[in-house]
């Protein structure tokens, strides 16, 4: 072999061995930039991972997790210790997370350390709930319905002949241990022949809840006709008691509905428990708002309320034909044409909700066909019947009053239609007349509207005389803002509402009842609380026209927070607003597209709100584009 030959193969030998090398450097240093470009470290702070249901969301949360690259997720298990899981909060600041994922077993221990939390990063409290509004955002079920519904199934599984209950409950320091209970105990109150006889404690735990009832059984003799516990695995727990002490007959109801062993589904399905509830975890959609929230996306909910279902030995089998058939229509993406009936244009808000939702429609190209009411109903219900004429794929409608309904929902039900609710509630006696309610907490709005004058008397033993400019009657907000406000002041008894008139959130008809009440009772009002910022401003109007000055002889609060009241905070007219968000469009026509497409939504979303005080107006007024 020459020289030359011998020359070329070694170079070529270096010049591979260098490609190699450089490749498997670019290969390290790609993955070291990997590392180096995760954006966000979420925690996530567990109760316990021994509950098929607990278990569930946390698989949920980290196959979620796995879809997007740029976030690190810790996770930790508190092992059913409230102090453990304290002490894995306080780890997980340590780690400089930047936002937390919590759920949790102990409400009342657990507020005030996530209220901590939520005044330095956002917070997800998820499944299991805390008290107050001291969070980002709350994803889970709503627990008082979960136990009405185990009331109903309770009397279809007892029949005509009715039966004693033993009630099995969770951790008493949980609000949704709290919420099941008072949920079932009022549905069950109704009945003359169901009588709950006894009540066990088990901590949501199944070895607790079968020792419990053993030693009830044994001891009482007494058996009962149904037991409910709070989650399946206590449900778990009552049929392994049962079946020890070879007692037959007793129907056995739980809730978390989880399709997994010792999960409720399966327990239905082995026939080990009758009826189950699917509670879904929420764990999906935490990761999905928590990178919407580290990405400062506006549109964010305060509460999400997720849809629960029935499952009995009745309908197993269907629960299973059902999600298959679901599985396959997941993917398809249909354009969607909506109905939209809107209530009327009596305020500012009313502009800016349908604004928002006109804007909305063509962003995300959804076929609208919009049209007003103008605060009738029974032109409201005529729109509607047109559009299930039209046959249109879903309708929503911000309702004008609470009742009413039942005819052309049930219309609308039989056309094979899906039906919002926008910013208002109703009552029917069958609420699976209606899909999906998007909008406002309207009772914590009132409170939050009390607290202010609460938190701002001179002293507590001072006496107020409080007006009260209501909305229209019989309408969600107008009903939910009075039992809201009142609820606190039961608590003060020298906060006295002298008076409460229908202002009908008119501007016109606020500044009409202003009158009256100031030819009655004069320089005696010391507070006036309207239900909307129109009111409100009309009463302004009023009171300057009587010669007394707004917001200093007589203090003003409204509920809105439009771009009128910040004008008249900023002038000293105005005290106080809580705001109530209009901008419902993106979430109503996403809910919209969702319904189309086959995917199941929440039963309820509630728009996030602040409070705005005459400091913080002029600033916050730059923002407010409505």
């Amino acid at each position: 072999m020459n020289k030359s030959l011998v020359t070329t193969i070694i170079l070529f030998g270096i010049i591979m061995v260098g490609l190699i090398f450089l490749i498997t450097y670019k290969m390290y240093q790609s993955n070291n930039n990997s590392e180096a470009e995760i954006d966000y470290v979420i925690g996530v702070s567990q109760p316990n991972l021994l509950e098929p249901w607990q278990i569930s969301m946390n698989e949920e949360l980290q196959q979620e997790a796995l879809k997007h690259q740029n976030i690190r997720v810790i996770y930790t298990d508190a092992a059913q210790s409230t102090q453990q899981q304290i002490d894995d909060i306080n780890a997980l600041k340590g780690y400089d997370i930047d936002l937390l994922i919590v759920s949790v077993e102990d409400s009342i221990a657990m507020t005030p350390v996530i209220s901590n939390v939520y005044n330095e990063i956002p917070v997800i409290v998820l499944g299991r709930g805390v008290e107050g509004y001291n969070y980002t955002l709350y994803i889970g079920t709503d627990h008082y319905l979960i136990g009405e519904m185990a009331a109903e199934a309770t009397t279809k599984l007892l029949g005509n002949q009715g039966g004693k209950v033993v009630e099995v409950q969770g951790l008493t320091s949980a609000v949704q241990a709290e919420e099941r209970s008072r949920g079932f105990r009022e549905k069950i109150n109704q009945t003359k022949n169901i009588k709950i006889v006894n009540t066990l404690v088990a901590n949501w735990q199944r070895d607790k809840a079968e020792d419990e009832l053993k030693a009830l059984l044994e001891t009482s003799g007494d058996q009962p006709d149904l037991i409910y516990a709070h989650n399946d695995a206590m449900a778990l727990g009552v049929y392994k008691a049962l079946h020890s002490l070879d007692v037959d007959h007793v129907k056995i109801i739980g809730s978390d509905g989880v399709d997994k062993i010792n999960g409720g589904i399966q327990l239905v399905k082995q026939k080990k428990i009758d009826t189950t509830f699917i509670t879904p975890t929420g764990g999906k959609q935490a990761v999905q708002y928590a990178i919407r929230i580290l990405a400062e996306d506006s549109e964010i909910p305060k509460k999400i309320i997720l849809r629960n279902h029935e499952v009995s030995s009745q309908n197993v089998d269907d629960f299973y034909l059902k999600r298959n058939e679901l599985n396959e229509h997941l993917g398809k993406d249909e354009k969607v044409t909506l109905g939209f009936a809107q209530v009327g244009n009596e305020s500012a808000w009313r502009t800016a909700n349908t604004d928002s939702i006109i804007k909305a429609a063509d962003h995300e190209n959804v076929d609208l066909q919009l049209k007003n009411a103008h605060n009738n109903q029974e032109k409201q219900i005529a729109i509607m019947r047109e559009f299930i004429k039209q046959k249109v794929d879903v309708i929503a409608f911000s309702p004008l009053v609470e009742h009413g309904w039942e005819e052309v929902l049930q219309e609308a039900k039989n056309a094979g239609i899906p039906v919002i609710l926008s910013d208002r509630e109703i009552k029917v006696q069958d609420n699976s007349l209606w899909t999906a309610f998007i909008g406002s907490d309207f009772v914590e709005e009132g409170r939050r509207a009390a607290q202010w004058i609460v938190d701002h008397m001179e002293s507590s033993k001072d006496t107020a005389h409080i007006i009260e400019l209501e909305g229209t009657k019989n309408s969600a907000p107008a009903t939910d803002r009075k039992l809201g406000f009142k609820e606190v002041l039961e608590n003060h008894h020298n906060l006295h509402i002298i008076d409460s008139l229908l202002g009908d959130f008119t501007l016109g008809k606020g500044k009409e009842m202003m009158e009256k009440a100031l030819q009655q009772f004069g320089s005696e009002i010391d507070i006036v609380y309207a239900h909307n910022d129109d009111m409100a401003i009309g009463a302004i109007e009023a009171i300057e026209e009587y010669g007394l000055r707004p917001g200093i002889d007589i203090k003003i609060i409204s509920i809105d927070a439009t771009n009128k009241a910040f004008k008249a905070l900023s002038t000293g007219k105005l005290n106080f607003t809580v705001e109530c968000n209009p901008l419902l469009g993106p979430q109503i026509m996403q809910a919209a597209k969702e319904l189309k497409n086959g995917r199941e939504i929440p039963m309820r979303i509630i728009t996030s709100e602040e409070t705005f005080t005459q400091e913080e107006a002029k600033k916050e007024m730059k923002k407010r584009n409505y």
